[in-house]
């Protein structure tokens, strides 16, 4: 049968865009074709799969593989034109940014939630999802990796960070124009990598516990443009003696990171000892990006490369 009409797969994993409130909180509650119900869009032939039924801020390293693996499934079928993938915004950032990193077919993966749930007089989710499908067939889309479709905006995964709690466009990037290097596709699971907030006072030992506790890669988010105490610095050159990779980005919402400071504790002085900066990401997505080329067998020389080429 020859196919008159694009195709679309919504793929569902839960979130608010598909919870209910209850006594005890807002949590998950529609299924995939109670969620798609109603969000028909002329002249687009729907197909829709549940993958997950959880918030997203519970989802461990395994359930993004699964989330990655559903798309890629998905395109293996030729008659799909894209996918939409419904996901709780709190990580949408972290699976927008795997999914991008290893996605090389040119056609579009969407992402959407919502900032309210599915029962609230205001939802804002159908909208997202109309959005989200029209974002799925239109041509322009195509290429541009994976997107972000949320109250009116389309921003691509690669660099965005969630800026606003309750905003119904919550999410923006730090650069538009951000390049795509992809890596093979490989699963995350078993590679541990953590994030360490860096602020006055912060007891290095920290930095060693996670190198001790199994840790391949340490992602510090640190001040300003990289910077950080001198013992600090004695820490990460410890951890990197042990093999653990370091990535420093900055707890600073917006713009590049340049090693300019030394003194002991800046960013310099983190290179010289073996950090590898991040210039854009911050912390969620360098730490995806991290454990991601770790998964994949990259080494130190490896990991730079990446970092330099965002």
């Amino acid at each position: 049968m020859v196919r008159t009409q694009p195709l679309v797969s919504i793929l569902t994993t839960g979130g608010t865009i598909a919870s209910r409130r209850f006594a005890d909180g807002a949590r998950p509650a529609l299924a995939a074709e109670e969620l798609v119900a109603g969000s028909a869009e002329a002249g687009v032939e729907l197909r829709t799969r549940e993958v997950l039924h959880l918030d997203s801020s519970s989802l461990l390293p395994e359930d993004l593989d699964a989330v990655r693996s559903a798309v890629v499934a998905e395109l293996e079928h030729p008659s799909v034109t894209g996918v939409v993938l419904t996901h709780g915004t709190d990580t949408m950032e972290e699976t927008a940014m795997l999914i991008d990193l290893m996605h090389a077919d040119p056609r579009p993966v969407i992402m959407t939630g919502a900032q309210r749930p599915a029962d609230s007089p205001d939802a804002d989710g159908p909208a997202n999802l109309s959005a989200a499908i029209a974002a799925a067939v239109d041509p322009l889309s195509r290429g541009r990796g994976v997107l972000i479709a949320m109250g009116g905006t389309l921003v691509p995964a690669r660099g965005t960070a969630k800026f606003d709690s309750a905003a119904d466009a919550p999410f923006a990037t730090v650069r538009a124009d951000l390049p795509r290097p992809l890596l093979t596709p490989t699963s995350i699971a078993g590679t541990r990598v953590d994030i360490v907030m860096l602020y006055p006072g912060v007891d290095p030992s920290i930095i060693g516990w996670c190198a001790g506790a199994g840790a391949s890669g340490i992602v510090l988010v640190a001040t300003g443009s990289g910077n950080t105490h001198p013992r600090v610095v004695d820490a990460v050159a410890d951890a990197i003696g042990r093999g653990v990779v370091v990535v420093v980005c900055s707890r600073v919402p917006r713009g590049e990171i340049v090693a300019t400071y030394g003194g002991g504790g800046g960013a310099v002085d983190l290179a010289a000892r073996g950090a590898i900066i991040s210039p854009w990401l911050r912390g969620p997505q360098a730490r995806i990006a991290l454990q991601a080329l770790l998964a994949g067998g990259a080494g130190h020389a490896d990991v730079a490369a990446f970092f330099a080429a965002e």
